[in-house]
Formats: structure tokens, C-alpha cells, sequence
């Protein structure tokens, strides 16, 4: 991985082909004197099969970096890429359409359609796309999150950590270049927070899975490979399997308790 901070470029050894790339990414938010930058200059590739957490003090630019890089946000400047395709200059209609297939989408709060099933909402993305799931790659994916009891229920009759699972399994139904986790665990309780966290990790080593979560936990980021920082929209650094208390303290001094 390579990150451009506001003095420096850190780099990392790329050992493999690379899932997310951001390029002088800037974004900005109005015009004229009232204007505001969220992101200026970003410089990120992210390569398949990591986990990587990103945190920064309130007003940061994470969760427009995270929006940004998915695809729900087009930058002012710069260029966003998944896989080999820069989705920058992309239409509304085409981009949709990209992010449907390569772009799994984990957010705090579920979103899961309340008048179909378990494995109805996991499929979704599929039907959508007009095409259907591939039976033993649905089978082995609902197994993995544990959900192979609780195929033909509905969201109501499932628990929190329950319907996590099941939007973690419809991320990763299409085969996503990337998974993207805003506040994963935001929702959960912190026994079931952490097995959803698990499952996360389970994705990257066993299904090769690039997942980027953004939180505001030091507990939660402890899950990840690395830890990126952010501050006033430009990382300011990063950490590499830190513990916990690595994160509050680094949190700490861009002020954040």
C-alpha cells in the first residue's frame, strides 16, 4: 500500500494487483469563499485481499473518503479507480451499474428489505442485475456467515448481529473488487460487534476480500491490517497491526479522546 500524507508519501511493499487507487483526489463541497475541502490530495492504493481501517477526528474527511472511493461520491479532482477502471468520469446510470457488480457495501445501519428473506436480500444485488446466483458460491457464502438455519426468514426474526451477517453475505454475493464497512459494528453490542469484526477478517484471508472500514473505535480498527489516519482531509499516518491502545493514543494527539 502507498499513502500520501500532508509532507510525505509512505510505502508499502504492493504484493499484489491493486483493488482501490485514488489519485490527487480532492473533494470540495461549494463554491467561492464559503467553500469546504474534504479531501485534499488523497493518494491511496489499497491491494486485494487487505483490511484496512480508516479513522480521524470528527470533520476529518473519512467518511468522504470512504464515499469517495466507493463510488457514491465523485471527486472535485483527482481519479478513483476499482480494480483496472477509473470510475471518475463515469455517468450516474454506468456507475450504478459498475458499483452493482464490483462494489459490496456494509453500513451501521442494515438495510435490509423487511418483506424478503434471508437469502431474498442476499441475492438482491444479483436480481437487480437481472442475472442469478451461482448455487454452491450462495450455498458456501450463506454458510460462511453462518446463516445456513436462517435462510428463509425475514429481518424481523433475526437478531442484530443476525442481519449484519446477512448484509456482509450481500456484499459479497457479486465478488466485489472491494467491500466497503461504514460503522460496521456502530449497531451491535460489543460481544456481537466483534464476531461480525471476525467474519471480516475471515473474508480477507480466506476469500482474498479487500475491505476498507471506517470507525471511530480503536477497539474496532485493532481488527485490521492497517490503520490510516486522517486529519483536516490528508492522512498524517499510519499503523500496522496496532493494538488498541496504539490506536487511542495515536487518536489522541490529533484530538480525538
Amino acid at each position: 500500500m502507498s499513502i500520501q500524507t500532508s509532507a510525505r508519501t509512505v510505502d508499502a511493499p504492493l504484493t499484489t494487483a491493486a483493488a482501490v487507487r485514488l489519485e490527487a483526489v480532492v473533494k470540495k463541497y461549494g463554491t467561492g469563499p464559503s467553500a469546504v475541502t474534504a479531501l485534499r490530495g488523497i493518494d491511496l492504493t489499497l491491494t486485494r485481499g487487505s483490511f484496512t481501517a480508516i479513522m480521524g477526528p470528527s470533520g476529518s474527511g473519512k467518511s468522504t473518503l470512504l464515499h469517495t472511493a466507493a463510488g457514491l461520491d465523485s471527486p472535485t479532482s483527482g481519479s478513483v479507480w476499482i480494480g483496472d477502471t477509473d470510475i471518475s468520469r463515469m455517468r450516474a446510470g454506468r456507475l450504478a451499474v459498475f458499483r452493482r457488480k464490483h462494489v459490496g457495501f456494509v453500513f451501521q445501519a442494515y438495510n435490509l428489505l423487511p418483506a424478503l428473506t434471508v437469502e431474498e436480500n442476499v441475492t438482491l444485488p444479483l436480481l437487480l442485475a437481472g442475472t442469478k446466483a451461482e448455487k454452491s458460491w450462495l450455498d458456501s457464502l450463506i454458510r460462511a456467515v453462518g446463516l445456513q438455519e436462517l435462510r428463509q426468514r425475514r429481518p424481523a426474526e433475526l437478531s442484530g448481529g443476525q442481519q449484519q451477517r446477512v448484509a456482509i453475505a450481500r456484499a459479497l454475493i457479486t465478488r466485489p473488487d472491494a467491500v466497503f464497512a461504514d460503522e460496521p459494528t456502530g449497531a451491535l453490542d460489543s460481544r456481537t460487534g466483534r464476531q461480525v469484526l471476525e467474519l471480516m477478517v475471515q473474508m480477507t484471508r480466506d476469500l482474498n476480500q479487500t475491505v476498507v472500514m471506517v470507525t471511530h473505535d480503536p477497539a474496532v480498527a485493532a481488527h485490521a491490517e492497517r490503520v490510516i489516519f486522517l486529519a483536516d482531509g490528508a492522512f498524517v499516518g499510519y499503523q500496522d497491526g496496532a493494538t488498541t491502545q496504539q490506536i487511542a493514543d495515536r487518536m489522541a494527539t490529533l484530538g480525538e479522546k
